[in-house]
C-alpha cells in the first residue's frame, strides 16, 4: 500500500471518503476522525479494539478486523496507519494546549 500524504489525508477527511490501513495484509476501510464519536476514542485508549472497530471501520469490514485476530502489535501498528490515513496522528489533541504558566494580568 503507498502511504498517503498530509494533503491526500486532508482530502478525504473534507470529502467524507475512507482511508485504508492494512491489517494482516487485508486493507481495511475507516471513517475520517470527524466522524468518529468520542466513545469510539474511548475504546481505542481502553484497548477495546472491537468496539473501535463496529465503531469507525467501514460495515462490510469490522467482520474481517475481528477474524483477523491480529496481535497488540499488529493491531498498534494498524491504528497508527489508519489515524494517519484520515488525517490524524495518534496522541494528536484537536483541542488547544494551555500554558503552563499563569497568563493571568495585575
Amino acid at each position: 500500500m503507498s502511504a498517503t500524504t498530509p494533503a491526500q489525508a486532508q482530502e478525504n477527511e473534507a470529502n467524507g471518503e475512507y482511508g485504508t490501513a492494512s491489517l494482516c495484509g487485508s486493507e481495511l476501510r475507516i471513517k475520517p476522525i470527524t466522524a468518529w464519536r468520542p466513545s469510539y476514542l474511548r475504546a481505542l485508549r481502553e484497548a477495546d479494539y472491537d468496539t473501535w472497530a463496529a465503531g469507525v471501520l467501514h460495515e462490510d469490514d469490522v467482520e474481517t478486523f475481528i477474524e483477523l485476530d491480529a496481535t497488540f502489535e499488529e493491531i498498534n501498528a494498524f491504528t497508527t496507519e489508519a489515524m494517519e490515513s484520515v488525517g490524524e496522528t495518534p496522541g494528536k489533541s484537536g483541542a488547544r494546549s494551555t500554558s503552563s504558566k499563569s497568563t493571568r494580568r495585575r
